[in-house]
């Protein structure tokens, strides 16, 4: 990476300037894709920045590149004063650049206080110091780590281990770490996908405390109202460039949207055709053992119905229970007023209720498996010839003809499912349900972790699927997606119905406000 003299003198001025970090024409290519194309940014101490694109626009490797994980091809990063053509990981740490990945990078099987003392151990095994653990120092530490990020700091969670820790607090814990070991960069790659509304409010608020202690924040989130919330600056990215930068408050989401995408996204709420369709799904007095208990709600034709709460509210295991894959022990079904017992999960899908997970990756979808294996999973028993062998020819037409439906972008219908986007990936798994013509469709989170011109590509197909008279079940905590997608909404609490919220009188703090109350507000269902 070959830099002239002046370039250098330059952009180490830059940094003299007050940026902790300039990152300075940095290019980056994989296999002929050009995936970083001459980046310039500056980033200084207490300022939070937003970096927005859709996915396959350059954030994953820029994030890289500043955290040391692979170097660019040209270009440098400049961190206070001093120029670095690339970083290894723990230089980047030892210089207080800091990075809350997805996974979180956590030892499940390590307690928070060792998770907590683990870079600080690693960056000073990497510089051959003989440093012997300090317990007292290291027990003190963590404390004020985890009380700035609201955590207990008492010996009990000290010496727990992450494993058993739900999400939104290890994801603290990650936070934390980084805190203690004096980080000056904090990067976040979508902190918030697994967290309720409550959580993330609390990240919130950890996230502005890092920048009044003159911590710089590089934050990466699809969720736009979130990045209001925070305010700041952002950085969009299109193509491997910088195509905006400036305050969060010179934006509108609209615009914002604009920019990565180059679409306007339609943002009217959805509104029923027809009110008060055929009923197509009763549920009366459903219940689970501890998990939910008399739940009781008709899904019509043409319906999107919401169902939201924390995440100990039962949604998510009543979402499982009509999917057959924790089935109830109390209550009843009826489709089109006919009793059904789902079982299992084939008692669901010959009952023409298809259900689309939250966690595609983990739960969905067959990652090393091609994009037709994927589609035909649920319609095999349907794709075989007179010998019992599965008709190749079926197979090609029923895949080929779902990714045209679904637009889903790919070369070819051979490619693995792991080699699309999020958003591609969401469309085989929502693509593989529709397969098998449902009349109902659960869709449990169904754009968690996806950019936002797939997320508007994803209700653009659940509001036309409803116009078709399909019964749609939306489970989630998103409660903007709820509020644009869904009429009515039911909210959970403790395993049970609390409030049905119609779409007229929907908004996110109505929607709130129900999940924590102290006391259940019910209304006729």
């Amino acid at each position: 990476m070959d830099v002239s003299i002046d370039q250098r003198a330059m952009a180490a001025q830059e940094s003299q300037e007050g940026a902790f970090l300039v990152i300075h024409n940095v290019h980056k290519r994989y296999n002929g894709v050009h995936a970083l194309r001459g980046i310039n940014v500056e980033i200084h101490q207490g300022e939070i920045y937003h970096l927005l694109g859709e996915n396959g626009c350059g954030k994953s490797t820029l994030i890289k590149v500043i955290s040391g994980a692979i170097g660019a091809d040209e270009g440098e990063l400049v961190i206070n004063g001093t120029v670095h053509q690339q970083l290894t990981p723990i230089e980047a740490l030892s210089l207080g650049i800091e990075t809350v990945y997805q996974d979180l990078s956590l030892i499940p099987n390590l307690s928070v206080v060792e998770n907590i003392g683990l870079t600080e151990q690693l960056v000073a095994q990497a510089g051959r110091l003989n440093r012997i653990l300090d317990r007292q120092r290291l027990l003190s530490t963590a404390k004020a780590a985890l009380a700035v990020v609201g955590l207990p700091s008492n010996e009990r969670f000290l010496f727990t281990t992450v494993e058993v820790l739900p999400m939104a607090q290890r994801q603290l814990v990650a936070i934390a770490r980084a805190i203690a070991t004096k980080a000056r960069l904090v990067i976040m790659d979508e902190p918030t996908t697994s967290l309720t509304k409550k959580e993330i409010d609390n990240l919130i608020g950890v996230i502005r405390q890092l920048g009044q202690q003159h911590v710089a924040v590089l934050f990466v989130s699809h969720k736009l109202d979130e990045c209001f919330a925070i305010g700041g600056q952002v950085l969009v990215l299109k193509d491997g460039q910088k195509i905006a930068q400036g305050a969060i408050t010179h934006f509108t989401q609209s615009q914002l949207g604009y920019l990565m995408t180059g679409r306007q996204m339609d943002e009217r709420r959805y509104r029923r055709v027809q009110q008060g369709g055929e009923p197509l799904l009763t549920v009366t007095a459903l219940g689970q053992q501890a998990a939910f208990d008399e739940i009781s709600f008709v899904l019509h034709r043409g319906e999107i119905l919401g169902v939201t709460g924390s995440l100990d509210s039962g949604r998510n295991e009543l979402g499982l229970a009509l999917a057959g894959i924790l089935p109830a022990n109390r209550g009843s079904i009826a489709l089109e007023g006919q009793p059904i017992r789902l079982r299992q999960p084939r008692d669901a899908i010959n009952n023409h209720i298809a259900y689309v997970p939250e966690d595609r990756l983990d739960a969905g979808l067959f990652l090393s498996k091609s994009i037709l294996e994927n589609l035909i999973a649920l319609e095999l028993d349907h794709l075989l010839g007179y010998w019992g062998q599965v008709d190749k020819g079926q197979c090609q037409v029923l895949a080929t003809q779902t990714v045209l439906d679904l637009d889903i972008s790919a070369p070819n219908i051979n490619l693995p499912v792991q080699a699309l986007s999020g958003g591609n990936q969401q469309r085989v798994l929502i693509g593989r349900a529709l397969t098998i013509k449902p009349w109902v469709l659960i869709l449990h989170g169904p754009t968690v972790g996806v950019d936002i011109g797939a997320k508007d590509t994803i209700y653009q197909l659940i509001q036309t699927l409803a116009q078709q008279g399909m019964g749609v079940i939306l489970i989630s905590d998103d409660l903007p997606e709820l509020c644009q997608n869904c009429d009515p909404i039911l909210v959970m609490k403790k395993g049970r119905i609390c409030q049905q919220v119609s779409a007229v009188d929907a908004n996110e703090n109505r929607l709130y406000q129900a999940q924590i109350a102290d006391e259940e507000l019910t209304e006729d269902l």
